[in-house]
């Protein structure tokens, strides 16, 4: 589907005032007012991201009561079990506080769910695992916010709960000693989109306060919570912007040895990215969760041996071309049986089952769908006699509350706006299929289906130069709410050296004006344009600004994104 191009709307006169003030470049200043930056003070806040800026992590409800339960742990030598997801974001957390804990407490032990026989969350057995072990006390990450019962069942077993969560809660609380999530009604800390590892962070944080700690023993961890931050999707604004800020510098000046193994064999070098965690090391890590057991992946982010760390990289990354085999094959079959549906293309939504597609990258799978057919998706298929799923949604639409609808007909469900999982006897799956479309056709706005391409302003070759690059890179770290801007430019045409490369990939060399210099770049997977560009009349662009290092030299080249021929 072509997408339409969408300029993003700018206050003209406050980004004429904030030019004044700031004496650069008023695209720039479009892109900063964007963002809801309209003062030079919020500028240098903005560009000069500080430590000092993060909030006092005794200002979270729980706090208080979390640390005095692990204060008395600690005295009275009891064990403790780091309990965590299987994701990115939960077996970042989990290294994150059983490195900071185990230099103050030695009775420590982590926990990680099998996706297949525990499922999403705290599990039966994980409680099971910490009574045999004699653990008294549990801290969960990224997840426990909706773990009622097994909490309440630990308590019977006299075995204490701590809760590090960022996800939405249920209408009950579980009965832990201390719940730490933002988005509690009456938690009123300032920032509440931090990632779950934030939330583990914030822990690590307000203990090293109590404690009278030297600030790097806390500050050393943000390389796990950017890392977080990057594949959880979460906001890259206020608080996230700062930890992602001084988690690159920690990544990119001394990366501790399993990341530095990760690292090389995903094939990304240092200075690394935001885009390279997300497309380089999130996958790998992510992968041995999807297939196997994510303890591997916690084990990599403690490894202190450099030979440690290099055998379990490679077992990620083995891992993850299993997961790239699965992920081809699953979205073929997807996009082919929803094509085979009579009225596919009226449908507002995908909800496909097939029981033998793997469970562990129905997410990677669902979001394929979405990319393809741009509607709100749900693959599911079959597990331990239920059958599971994973839902991804197009932006604007709530897919939880789109699935909350349905919640009569569910076992169990979690989740964001734009992600979800959930759970549903075999018998459901039509109705369930049925309700979900009735509800997205009642409730989506057909702008929504439409794909759209925000532009965030238009430029001409020539004013992109060192300086603008030089002021451009530091509105990174770029995420949700602080995306790499994407800027559109007209009459552009090739110079007679742009030429197709293999996997459909096109290399593009184009000249705006006759007597200024070429500008070069690359078009992924839209070899098909080739030749029309190729015409050498002109066209307009959608694009992005990034570096080129090749051979010790640097480079601005540009990342097309579409074209208007």
């Amino acid at each position: 589907m072509n997408p339409s191009w969408t300029l993003i709307p700018a206050d003209e006169k406050i980004v004429e005032e904030l030019h004044a003030s700031l004496k650069i470049n008023p695209i720039l200043c479009r892109l900063l007012v964007q963002r809801g930056i309209t003062t030079y003070d919020e500028a240098h806040a903005f560009f000069r991201p500080k430590l000092s800026d993060l909030h006092d992590p005794f200002l979270m409800h729980g706090m208080d009561a979390a640390i005095k339960r692990i204060e008395q742990a600690i005295i009275n030598k009891e064990k403790v079990l780091i309990y965590g997801d299987y994701d990115v974001d939960g077996t970042t957390s989990v290294a994150l506080l059983y490195s900071f804990f185990k230099n103050h407490h030695d009775k420590l032990d982590y926990y990680i769910p099998d996706r297949y026989k525990e499922g999403y969350g705290v599990s039966a057995q994980g409680v099971d695992y910490a009574k045999q072990n004699g653990m008294t006390l549990i801290i969960a990450v990224d997840c426990g916010i909706k773990a009622v019962k097994q909490v309440a069942r630990a308590k019977e077993l006299g075995i204490d709960f701590i809760i590090c969560d960022h996800h939405l809660p249920g209408k009950e609380l579980p009965a832990a000693v201390a719940i730490l999530d933002p988005k509690q009604s009456h938690c009123e800390y300032p920032y509440k989109e931090l990632s779950g590892c934030g939330i583990a962070f914030k822990l690590a944080q307000a203990w090293s306060l109590k404690e009278g700690l030297a600030e790097h023993e806390t500050m050393d961890l943000l390389d796990f919570v950017v890392i977080s931050i990057s594949c959880d999707i979460v906001e890259m604004r206020g608080e996230n912007r700062v930890l992602a800020y001084y988690g690159m510098k920690k990544l990119n000046r001394t990366p501790r040895l399993g990341l530095q193994a990760l690292i090389e064999k995903s094939k990304r070098t240092i200075p690394m990215s935001i885009s390279d965690i997300v497309f380089g090391l999130g996958p790998m890590i992510n992968a041995v969760g999807r297939l196997d057991s994510a303890k591997t992946a916690v084990r990599l982010l403690l490894a202190e041996e450099k030979f440690v760390a290099y055998d379990l990289a490679r077992t990620l990354e083995n891992y993850n071309t299993q997961r790239k085999e699965f992920d081809k094959q699953i979205a073929e079959e997807g996009k082919e049986i929803f094509r085979n549906i009579p009225d596919f293309e009226e449908r507002k939504s995908i909800v496909l089952y097939k029981s033998d597609w793997h469970k562990g990258v129905l997410g990677i799978a669902a979001s394929r769908m979405t990319e393809t057919f741009h509607r709100p998706a749900i693959m599911l298929t079959e597990s331990n006699g239920k059958v599971v799923g994973s839902a991804r949604s197009i932006r604007g639409f709530n897919i939880h509350a789109a699935i909350e609808s349905c919640a009569d007909v569910l076992d169990n469900f979690g989740g964001h706006n734009f992600a979800a999982g959930l759970t549903m006897a075999e018998e459901n799956v039509s109705i369930f299929q049925d309700k979900f479309e009735a509800y997205v056709k009642e409730n989506i706005d057909k702008k929504m289906l439409e794909p759209e391409l925000r532009i965030n302003s238009y430029v001409e070759f020539k004013d992109i130069n060192s300086t603008f690059w030089k002021i451009l890179k530091q509105f990174a770290p770029f995420g949700p709410g602080n995306h790499n801007p994407l800027f559109a430019t007209k009459g552009v045409y090739d110079n007679g050296y742009s030429k197709l490369l293999k996997n459909n990939h096109l290399k593009l060399a184009l000249k705006q004006e006759e007597k200024a210099p070429s500008w070069y770049g690359i078009a992924f997977g839209r070899g098909e344009d080739y030749p029309q560009v190729h015409r050498q009349e002109p066209f307009d662009m959608a694009f992005k600004v990034e570096e080129n290092s090749w051979n010790g030299k640097k480079r601005l080249q540009f990342l097309a994104r579409d074209f208007r021929f």
